[in-house]
Order: structure tokens, then C-alpha cells, then sequence
């Protein structure tokens, strides 16, 4: 990946990663931010420098500070989380870009709606047996089927800013 970072299995450090999500509703004048509390993953570092993996996000566990709009986003209208409780970022390749980038080609599949994903990542701590990643990307909603909208008041696109820390597996 970057200097420092050896080959081998990692996983998700789920106290050392955050993902969270900002959407502007109300017209675009009101910005609701949210972060998901459930994450976990893993991912594999080849002796090229390239990786492969799997990022999950409990989608019932995305928390606004507002516990009416919580409930609404888990019902059928937004992220149906009975039928579909995980969100899923699977990541093809990661590949070098510098010394601080990586390009993620992946896809992300939220309410049983899998699209390509293709982002880029700012590599923040490389080390022999950890590796931190951060990013901001956009999803537009309504490619997953995310399309109620009361009135007119939400954009389509959310932004999500995620930070990764991925861990050496112990053996």
C-alpha cells in the first residue's frame, strides 16, 4: 500500500474507525450528520502493495442525535433494516496513488443494491502492523432505492466521510 505497511491479513479496528454521513434536508438549509455505531471488517495486503476487502456498517445503527428521525431512516421508506441490515462496501483492489493515496475500486451494495464504488483515500498511518485510511465520498440515494422525499425537502446526495483503521491479524 504505502511505505511501512507489510503484507498479510488485517481487520477492522472498530474503536479506532468511524463512519458517518451528512445530508442536507429542509431545502438544502438544514444539514442532518449521523455516524453508524456497528462496523466491522477485514482486509488482505499482497506482497505487490495492493489490497482487497470487505467494510460492513449495521445499517439499523446509524445514529442523528434524534430518535423519531432514527426510527424513520430504519423503516421501509430509507434503509428497510429489518430485510436489509448491512450496508457493505466491498473493495476489489486498492492501489497505491503517491505516498499518501490509494484508489479504493469497489462496490457498495445498501438495500440489496450493489453499484460501483470507485474512491479515493488519504492513508494517514501506515505502519508494519496497522494501516488508517480517510475519505469523503458522495452516494446519490436514489441509485439504491433510497427515493422518499416529503415535499421535496431532502437531496439526493449524502456525503460520507469514513476513517478506517485496519489492524494486523494475530495468528
Amino acid at each position: 500500500m504505502t511505505t511501512g505497511v507489510k503484507s498479510g491479513a488485517f481487520h477492522l479496528d472498530r474503536e479506532g474507525s468511524t463512519v458517518a454521513v451528512r445530508h442536507k434536508t429542509m431545502w438544502g438549509l438544514v444539514t442532518v450528520k449521523g455516524h453508524f455505531t456497528t462496523l466491522s471488517g477485514d482486509g488482505e495486503v499482497r506482497p505487490d502493495g495492493t489490497a482487497t476487502g470487505t467494510v460492513t456498517v449495521g445499517s439499523a445503527s446509524l445514529d442523528t442525535k434524534n430518535a423519531k428521525r432514527d426510527t424513520h431512516l430504519r423503516s421501509a421508506d430509507f434503509f428497510a433494516t429489518d430485510e436489509f441490515p448491512e450496508i457493505i462496501y466491498e473493495v476489489r483492489e486498492v492501489t497505491p496513488r503517491g505516498e499518501t493515496a490509494v484508489e479504493v475500486n469497489g462496490s457498495l451494495t445498501v438495500r440489496g443494491t450493489t453499484r460501483p464504488l470507485t474512491l479515493t483515500a488519504t492513508v494517514t498511518e501506515a505502519s508494519t502492523d496497522a494501516a488508517t485510511l480517510t475519505t469523503d465520498f458522495t452516494v446519490d440515494r436514489r441509485e439504491f432505492g433510497l427515493t422518499w422525499n416529503q415535499a421535496g425537502m431532502m437531496r439526493d446526495v449524502t456525503t460520507v466521510n469514513a476513517v478506517l483503521r485496519f489492524r494486523r491479524t494475530q495468528d
